[in-house]
């Protein structure tokens, strides 16, 4: 007899989106109660009631070794996403009538992604290729390939889409621009007295501008891949990048240029210049994005924020010749070394070191999580370069600048103070990060990866002398636990990223 074809897709879909919420429900629900328990080789835990066992290894990044179970009568059962989700909410505070719709659309997205990359071409650059390689998302978010609005696989990365940009004019007299955008000036012809300004298809579909005498169409411009952000994307014909906006939810936020970021962004530019010149004399590998320019039409809020554009330079003009950029987040799902703990302090050196140099000499956060950094690889495939990139997500520490003579808006919008920018360098570089990337190389070799944290401890604990040993890594040496952003707890309460908060976990260091 034969059996019923299996849906590949759809099998591997459903398999990723279980982890990925068992993961937030070990470390958001069960984790800060005290229903977690070791009991080699499973871990045990339990959510909404039920007893639930996984085989687990990789420390904190909680990867799993087979098919999660739930105890029912006795009996280990095989656990579904649709069970996991019943149980997670009968744990969550409130009501949430969208989340489980939200997961199993994430689901679906998966799937619809693996289809599409089945029959698709991957980009021979292989910076391009680390960008579009990330079918299953973020490993902590309950789901992390829900996106709004329809049409999307048109436009999505891990599918390998590429499109032509649509070009706009803007009337000079209602263009809204700050910095260098030299850049869009080159990528098209405008008629006289109106400027040139891309804008992403997708976002044109879904806001329907109102084209007349101050914006006009100009139809297709140059071919664009997009990158794994979704909404910013590569322009080979430029070599450049550039930041839209989209109306549209991808994971906690939609991925709006507000007006004070489209500002921000060139006056971050400005200031970080010299140092992160200076940065670079201590720290020869590091390398960062700067983000000169953006143009918008000023047609009202909606408009200007809608069609805002920002200007990103290149990796590659960012990397030194020989070396390939690479996304981190694609090296968290495939990084292989001959040696392992080598290949382990050149990244540990080249990401995390510059990081906390910024933060304690200069007064500025950095969000180095796993799609802001590129590592820089050399011919031998070890890290010798890292690259920070997004300034939307880079702040400067509040009473370490001086930001007098800017908007209150722009200044608020680039300002942590001193204990929320050190959570967020903390969680970016260690749990989002460092975590993963030792995950994937340890594989399931639990001594290797406590190798590697010692490892790790001993370059961080020298980076602490050279700084005068500040507190905050002073007690990130000594074991304070890190803290891990909250993405299952923000996306039930239906709140804006900026409001997710922070969980315990258990720090490799210690």
């Amino acid at each position: 007899m034969q059996g019923l074809a299996i849906d590949v897709p759809s099998a591997l879909a459903e398999e990723a989106t279980l982890a990925a919420l068992l993961r937030c429900c070990v470390r958001e629900l069960a984790g800060p109660r005290g229903l977690v328990w070791a009991a080699p080789p499973y871990l045990l835990l339990r959510v909404g009631g039920t007893l639930l066992r996984a085989r687990t290894y990789g420390g904190a990044a909680l990867r799993f070794d087979g098919p999660p179970e739930r105890l029912e009568d006795g009996a280990w059962q095989p656990l579904t996403t649709g069970e996991l989700v019943g149980l997670a909410g009968s744990d969550l505070h409130g009501e949430n009538a969208e989340f489980g719709g939200q997961v199993l659309a994430s689901r679906e997205a998966v799937a619809a992604i693996l289809r599409a990359r089945a029959g698709a071409v991957p980009p021979a650059d292989p910076w391009l290729a680390s960008e579009q390689s990330l079918v299953y998302g973020h490993r902590f978010h309950p789901s992390p390939k829900a996106r709004g609005g329809d049409g999307w696989l048109r436009y999505a990365p891990e599918a390998h889409a590429r499109f032509p940009v649509r070009l706009l004019g803007v009337r000079e007299d209602v263009l809204a621009e700050g910095g260098d955008v030299s850049v869009l000036d080159a990528m098209g012809q405008a008629p006289d007295g109106y400027r040139v300004l891309p804008a992403h298809p997708w976002q044109l579909e879904l806001l329907r501008p109102a084209f007349g005498a101050e914006l006009i169409d100009l139809g297709p411009g140059p071919v664009v891949l997009p990158t794994s952000s979704v909404r910013t994307v590569y322009v080979p014909e430029a070599e450049a990048c550039l930041k839209f906006s989209l109306d549209v939810r991808i994971t906690n936020c939609v991925r709006k240029n507000a007006w004070y970021e489209l500002a921000g962004a060139v006056e971050l530019t400005s200031r970080l210049g010299p140092i992160f010149d200076e940065v670079a004399e201590r720290h020869p590998a590091t390398r960062w994005l700067p983000e000169p320019g953006h143009r918008s039409a000023a047609l009202g809020t909606r408009l200007h924020e809608g069609l805002g554009v920002i200007v990103r330079q290149s990796p590659w003009s960012a990397c030194d010749p020989g070396v390939t950029p690479v996304l981190a987040a694609a090296l968290a799902v495939d990084a292989s070394a001959k040696d392992p703990l080598a290949w382990w302090r050149a990244y540990v050196t080249v990401v995390a070191l510059p990081v906390l140099d910024l933060y304690f000499t200069h007064g500025v956060v950095l969000e180095p999580h796993l799609q802001n950094v590129l590592a820089g690889l050399d011919a031998d495939g070890l890290p010798v370069q890292a690259v920070f990139r997004d300034l939307e997500g880079a702040k400067l520490v509040a009473g370490r600048h001086d930001l007098g003579g800017l908007h209150p808006e722009v200044a608020a919008a680039l300002t942590y103070d001193a204990e929320r920018g050190w959570a967020r360098v903390v969680y970016c570089l260690l749990v989002n990060h460092l975590t993963e990337i030792a995950a994937t190389l340890a594989g399931q070799d639990d001594g290797l990866l406590r190798e590697l944290w010692r490892a790790a401890r001993d370059l961080l604990d020298r980076q602490a002398a050279e700084l005068g040993r500040p507190l905050p890594l002073s007690d990130l040496l000594a074991g304070a636990p890190l803290p891990a952003k909250a993405n299952l707890g923000v996306r039930w309460a239906r709140a804006a990223d900026r409001a997710a908060g922070y969980v315990p976990i258990a720090n490799p260091l210690a």
